[in-house]
């Protein structure tokens, strides 16, 4: 048996993407994720996304996203892009607006261009959270905003904002990225025993009130180029730290996002998506 495959990447972020027929004899989809992702033994990549036409009216499709530990992750930013891409690309959808069921609720993408693989999406990503239960967040007492918290990672305090974008996300306000060891801190942070559902770990320098700049450890992934949900819950911890407006150009290893946090609520990423190449996967 052989599943056709479609990789696509955003921002340096690259998923695998399958149609869910395709995958009808996978019993284990995160065992299988952990296999194709491997950048050694398999095609490699920081994800896959299974997409599958909805039943219900509230949405056209329904897509589900696998990290490369074999994890599954409630929102991806850039993989649901990539989904979206996906389907334009071999014509399952054509409308110009996309509503893609997650594991986070419905998201909303308007396609605003393409031409040849690349496609050019405003995406909706939903509305974040604060209070310590949703992030979820362990604290000695509920917190309705996490806000220059004393975390304690190794017997250092670090001073973290948390909130939920579709994931847990954990953000570190630096000077410069060289003044702190973060690839040795990411690890740490993300499976800290304070964040029982693990965490991204976002590590921003403020550029000005218009830029950041990042550095993401991502849950279940590691280091990687750029992150949709990360960049978000960046944006949105400047904010609310007081240190960027609501229209911020984020620049991540990947290239720059666009994200603007809106007066009612919904963060919205615009960002292109773009084929690497197609192949079969002989599915075991």
């Amino acid at each position: 048996m052989s599943a056709r495959f479609t990789k696509f990447q955003g921002f340096g972020n690259d998923y695998i993407l399958f149609e869910a027929e395709h995958l009808g004899n996978v019993t284990d989809l995160g065992g299988f994720a952990r296999r194709i992702c491997n950048r050694h033994y398999g095609a490699g990549a920081d994800g896959i996304a299974i997409a599958q036409r909805s039943t219900d009216g509230d949405s056209d499709f329904s897509v589900r996203i696998f990290n490369p530990d074999g994890s599954e992750a409630g929102m991806s930013g850039n993989g649901t892009r990539c989904a979206a891409s996906y389907l334009f690309f071999h014509e399952l959808w054509s409308n110009d607006v996309l509503r893609l069921q997650t594991r986070n609720g419905i998201k909303r993408y308007h396609l605003l261009e393409h031409s040849g693989g690349s496609f050019l999406f405003r995406s909706e990503l939903g509305q974040p959270k604060f209070d310590s239960a949703s992030i979820p967040m362990s604290t000695n007492e509920p917190l309705d905003r996490v806000l220059d918290y004393p975390l304690d990672v190794d017997g250092e305090v670090l001073k973290v904002t948390a909130l939920q974008m579709g994931n847990p996300n954990c953000c570190i306000f630096v000077n410069e990225f060289n003044e702190i060891d973060w690839r040795r801190l990411g690890p740490l942070i993300e499976n800290h025993p304070q964040f029982p559902e693990r965490t991204n770990v976002i590590f921003i320098r403020i550029v000005d009130r218009a830029n950041i700049e990042e550095r993401i450890w991502e849950r279940g992934v590691g280091e990687t180029e750029s992150s949709g949900t990360c960049s978000c819950a960046a944006v949105v911890a400047s904010v609310i730290n007081g240190k960027t407006d609501r229209i911020v150009d984020v620049h991540a290893p990947g290239g720059l996002i666009a994200i603007e946090w809106r007066d009612d609520g919904e963060v919205v990423l615009t960002g292109t998506a773009s084929v690497v190449y197609s192949g079969e996967w002989l599915v075991d």
